[in-house]
């Protein structure tokens, strides 16, 4: 007996309250960016420049304790956390401590780090051990995020520009606000949350580009098919129908992703949680992005209907090209 996650044959109208969701979207867009700018997001060693030290100890964690025995040497603000891993056997107490660049110096010192890790020795733990300790300059931290906000640029921009040759500009319109939207939520959310945000969570939102444009492409190729197909309906019933035909293999592609992406979120440490979370999120938001946002758009701009005619300048010469 196979699996299904919904019925082989469905018939439902996923554009009746399109304007209701369209405008959810777009508030939810306008709301990430409100809070991108007013919260921020809490960059991480990355970005931020500074230093972070790991440390192991087989004394049970105590942040206030740990904040009182390093708040003497004066370094400003300090971040101190519990690090939390199944794998953690009970001897093993882990923190992660952030200090961000002094000023005027490009990372913090040397002598600094010995200083820590000599207090946290005393007031803590003898024992204590320190597996990594990772700094990054201010001037370097610069650097990443252009190279960051230029990547995902550059992402976008190739979709932008593979769609209108494979299909029509209407679609690339839609395509590209999709991903738009993808990448704007999850920015929100992590700025929301304060979740640490670093080259992993860069790295996730490529992926999530990439994901949300597959997601796209298929529903947009059914589209096609079905527009040459049915030349007489209506464009709304087309987008219906191409969305329910690929319905199954929407969701089945989806729960499966999801299942891995939670058990590696569950299981996996805190050194990738991050990034698991930025590619839940972005798979959730990413599947309704390709029924409710660029489905929707394409609904709004329209689509040629005749592709027995020459494309011409329009940009589709590559429309009659199966994949």
């Amino acid at each position: 007996m196979r699996l299904k996650l919904v019925p082989e044959t469905t018939n439902w109208d996923f554009f009746r309250y399109w304007k209701i969701t369209f405008g959810a979207s777009l508030l939810a867009m306008v709301a990430s960016i409100v809070i991108f700018f007013v919260v921020g997001l809490n960059f991480g060693i990355d970005f931020r420049g500074g230093t972070t030290i790991r440390t192991q100890s087989t004394v049970e964690v105590d942040v206030g304790a740990y904040r009182d025995a390093i708040s003497g040497l004066g370094l400003g603000d300090v971040a101190i956390s519990e690090v939390f891993d199944p794998n953690f056997g009970p001897e093993q107490n882990v923190t992660m401590i952030r200090i961000q660049a002094q000023e005027g110096e490009e990372a913090v010192t040397a002598e600094t780090i010995a200083e820590v890790e000599a207090v946290l020795q005393q007031a803590i733990d003898p024992d204590m051990t320190f597996p990594s300790v990772e700094s990054v300059g201010p001037k370097v931290s610069g650097e990443l995020i252009q190279s960051a906000v230029i990547a995902v640029l550059l992402a976008i921009g190739a979709v932008l520009f593979y769609i209108w040759l494979r299909f029509e500009w209407q679609f690339s319109v839609g395509a590209v606000a999709a991903l738009i939207h993808d990448v704007t939520l999850t920015i929100g959310v992590f700025s929301l949350l304060q979740i640490r945000f670093d080259l992993a969570i860069i790295a996730a939102l490529l992926t999530i580009v990439g994901y949300s444009l597959n997601d796209t492409v298929v529903v947009f190729d059914r589209v096609r098919e079905n527009l040459r197909k049915y030349k007489k309906t209506g464009l709304q019933e087309v987008l219906n129908m191409s969305i329910n035909e690929t319905l199954s293999r929407t969701m089945m592609t989806s729960v499966t992703t999801l299942i891995a992406l939670i058990a590696l979120f569950a299981l996996g440490g805190d050194v990738i949680r991050g990034f698991v979370f930025a590619m839940i999120w972005g798979v959730v938001v990413g599947t309704y992005s390709s029924v409710f946002v660029a489905s929707a758009i394409l609904l709004r701009l329209g689509v040629k209907r005749d592709w027995s005619k020459p494309p011409g300048g329009a940009g589709t010469q590559f429309a009659n090209i199966d994949a």
